[in-house]
C-alpha cells in the first residue's frame, strides 16, 4: 500500500499536469508490451511490429530489464515533473543523461539487487560511461518513436477529457476533493491518501505539495517515485473504457502530404524536432540558414505545433503533442 501524507499547506499545493509526461509514458508503455494488459492488446501487437521492422528489439529489451513492470525500477529514469518547464521527450533524456553518478549508482545498485542475473551493461551505466549513456539516450529516443510517439494524439485526447474533469471538480469543491476521485483504487482517509500499491511506501509531503500527472500507458495503479526525498509526483492513470484501437499502420508522414501543407522546407524543420534543438543546430541539420531555421520555427510556434523556451543565451525547440502527432499521421 502507498500511503501520502499530506500538511494543511499541502492541500493548496495539489497541481494537475495538464499532459502525460514523455518519459514516463515510455517506461510504462514497456510495461504494457511486457504484462499485455486486454486494453492495450491491440497496441500491443502493433507496436512490435513497428520495433521489429526498425530494428529496435534489442533496445526495447535493454529498457525492459532496466524498469522491469513487477518491482523497482530507477528513479533517475524519470526525472521530477515540473509545470514551469517542459516535458518532452528530449528535455527528458537531457535530465537523465545528466543524472550524477552517485544517484546512478544508488538507484542500479538497488535495481540489480533485485535482479536473478545483473547484465554487464548495468555497470556501466552505473558508473556513468559515456557510451552507455548515449545507447540508453539512444534506445528511449528509438522506443518512443516507434511504439509511443505514433499515438501522441490519442493520448492527448483522452488525458484532456480526464483533466477537464478533474479541473472542474477543483474548481467547484476545492483541491481536496480531487483526491477522492482519482480512481477505485484510491482512498482518502484525511489527512492521507491511500491506494493499493506493490510494496508498503510512505510519502511524507511535508508541506511540498504533490504534482498529480495523468497517465494514458499506465492501466493497474499509480506509481510514485521511490525517493521521498525527491520532489513528490504522483501518476495516475486516466479513465479510459474497456479497448483501444489504435489506428491501423500510424507510420510516419514520409510522402508529400506534410511537405504540401507546410511547405517542404518547415515540413523539414518540423521533423527535425523529434528532440530538442537550439535555432543553431535544427539550421544546421534542416540544411537552411539560422534566419530561415528562427522564422520556420517562430511559424510552427503560432500554429501550436512547436515550443520554444529560453536556456540563458539561446532557445530551445520542441515539437508540442499537436506537432508530433501531424509528423506521424495523427
Amino acid at each position: 500500500m502507498l500511503r501520502i501524507h499530506f500538511t494543511t499547506e499541502d492541500l493548496g499545493r495539489v497541481r494537475l499536469a495538464q499532459q502525460p509526461d514523455d518519459l514516463w509514458e515510455t517506461i510504462l508503455s514497456l510495461h504494457q508490451l511486457v504484462e499485455a494488459a486486454p486494453f492495450f492488446a491491440p497496441w500491443s501487437r502493433q507496436a512490435r511490429g513497428a520495433l521489429a521492422a526498425a530494428g529496435v528489439v534489442p533496445d526495447a529489451r535493454m529498457l525492459a530489464t532496466l524498469a522491469p513492470p513487477s518491482s523497482y525500477f530507477p528513479d533517475f529514469l524519470t526525472p521530477p515533473v515540473d509545470l514551469g518547464r517542459s516535458t518532452d521527450l528530449g528535455t527528458g533524456i537531457d535530465r537523465v543523461l545528466s543524472t550524477s553518478k552517485r544517484r546512478l549508482r544508488t538507484d542500479t545498485n538497488r535495481l540489480a539487487s533485485d535482479l536473478p542475473s545483473p547484465p554487464s551493461w548495468l555497470d556501466d551505466i552505473a558508473s556513468g560511461r559515456p557510451s552507455a549513456l548515449r545507447r540508453l539516450g539512444t534506445g528511449l529516443r528509438r522506443y518512443h518513436a516507434c511504439a509511443v510517439a505514433p499515438h501522441a494524439a490519442a493520448s492527448a485526447t483522452c488525458v484532456g477529457h480526464d483533466w477537464a474533469r478533474l479541473t472542474r471538480r477543483a474548481l467547484e469543491h476545492g483541491a481536496e476533493s480531487v483526491l477522492t476521485t482519482l480512481g477505485p483504487t484510491f482512498r482518502w482517509n484525511p489527512p492521507v491518501l491511500e491506494t493499493d500499491y506493490p510494496v508498503e511506501q510512505d510519502l511524507h509531503l511535508d508541506g511540498r505539495g504533490l504534482m498529480l500527472v495523468p497517465s494514458f500507458f499506465g492501466i493497474h495503479r499509480p506509481v510514485t517515485l521511490a525517493d521521498g526525498e525527491l520532489p513528490p509526483v504522483l501518476i495516475s492513470p486516466v479513465t479510459r473504457g474497456p479497448l483501444w484501437i489504435p489506428q491501423t499502420a500510424p507510420g510516419p508522414c514520409d510522402g508529400m502530404a506534410l511537405d504540401e501543407l507546410l511547405g517542404p522546407s518547415r515540413a523539414t524543420v518540423l521533423r527535425c524536432l523529434d528532440v530538442g534543438q537550439s535555432t543553431t543546430t535544427l539550421a544546421a541539420r534542416s540544411s537552411i540558414s539560422l534566419s530561415m531555421a528562427s522564422r520556420h520555427a517562430a511559424a510552427l510556434r503560432r500554429a501550436g505545433l512547436v515550443a520554444t523556451e529560453r536556456m540563458g543565451s539561446s532557445v530551445l525547440h520542441t515539437r508540442t503533442a499537436l506537432g508530433t502527432a501531424l509528423v506521424h499521421g495523427g
